[in-house]
């Protein structure tokens, strides 16, 4: 199992590495402080891995915020959409925003900051 984490904040990068790495099942773990860098390396990847990847992207962040790389990732080939599954994780308690996650189709989930041992059991439920 893959995961992207997208957050500006190291500290929850490397909370979100810790919890993913507990869940006991091998994990692949690639971390962006940049939404820009995590987009350019998921149109690379693509013909690399094969498996499917989940990916974590913070809503508050510079330059591109969680929204713009959804709506960028959104604009993708589907043959390189269709290998990722997106979850929103912030702290982020505005209605517009919490609103807002619902309009995009390759949105899963909108997950409490910060990811929890509980809520990342949840999600993997959810999948499998």
């Amino acid at each position: 199992m893959n995961f992207i984490v997208i957050d500006d904040s190291k500290l929850d990068c490397f909370i979100a590495e810790k919890i993913i790495k507990n869940i006991g099942k091998s994990v692949e773990i690639k971390s962006f402080l940049q939404a820009t860098e995590a987009l350019d390396y998921l149109k690379s990847s693509v013909e690399n891995d094969p498996y499917p990847t989940i990916v974590l992207v913070d809503i508050q962040m510079p330059i591109m915020n969680g929204f713009e790389f959804v709506e960028a990732f959104e604009k993708l080939p589907v043959e390189v959409t269709d290998k990722f599954s997106i979850y929103i994780i912030s702290s982020s308690i505005n209605e517009n925003d919490l609103s807002k996650v619902n309009n995009y189709p390759s949105v899963k989930q909108f997950i409490n900051k910060p990811l929890t041992s509980n809520n990342l059991a949840a999600l993997l439920m959810e999948i499998e």
